[in-house]
């Protein structure tokens, strides 16, 4: 059995190689997503074949895992369960890909920005989290 210590540091550890590949790949830089966002201009490719390479190392990866009788760092697998497409399903896509459409920017590679500093991106950030605690004092009263 894993110790809340060890699984803390899978964590961090798999949080460095993510945000190392976004900042790689250049996708912490938000002209570069927007570059693919916005085919009116000159396009960039590179957002895609990004997710590409993603997708070809995640598939294998966790057809792989799900092979396993449990993962490494815990006692059961932590999936989510499939529900319906619905309104705030749909709402909350549309409201994510305006935001990145007009930033050039998700929480992925804000995050990793933190690293570079910037009162833009402590901004950002500092929304993003209101953001979330929004979405999920909503739900709440919702639900």
């Amino acid at each position: 059995m894993k110790t809340i210590k060890q699984q803390w540091l899978i964590a961090l550890l798999s949080g460095a190689l993510m945000g190392s590949g976004l900042v790689i790949s250049g996708m912490t830089n938000p002209e570069k997503v927007l570059g693919f966002l916005e085919i009116t201009r000159q396009w960039d490719p590179t957002l895609i074949l990004v997710m590409g390479g993603a997708i070809m190392i995640n598939l294998p990866a966790s057809w792989l895992t799900l092979k396993r009788l449990k993962p490494v760092a815990s006692e059961r697998f932590h999936l989510p369960k499939t529900r319906p497409v619905d309104t705030p399903l749909i709402v909350g896509a549309a409201l994510f890909g305006a935001g990145w459409g007009l930033a050039g920017i998700c929480p992925g590679p804000a995050v990793a920005n933190l690293l570079i500093g910037g009162s833009d991106i402590i901004m950002f950030v500092a929304a993003m989290l209101g953001g979330f605690w929004l979405q999920k004092t909503s739900a709440s009263l919702f639900s």
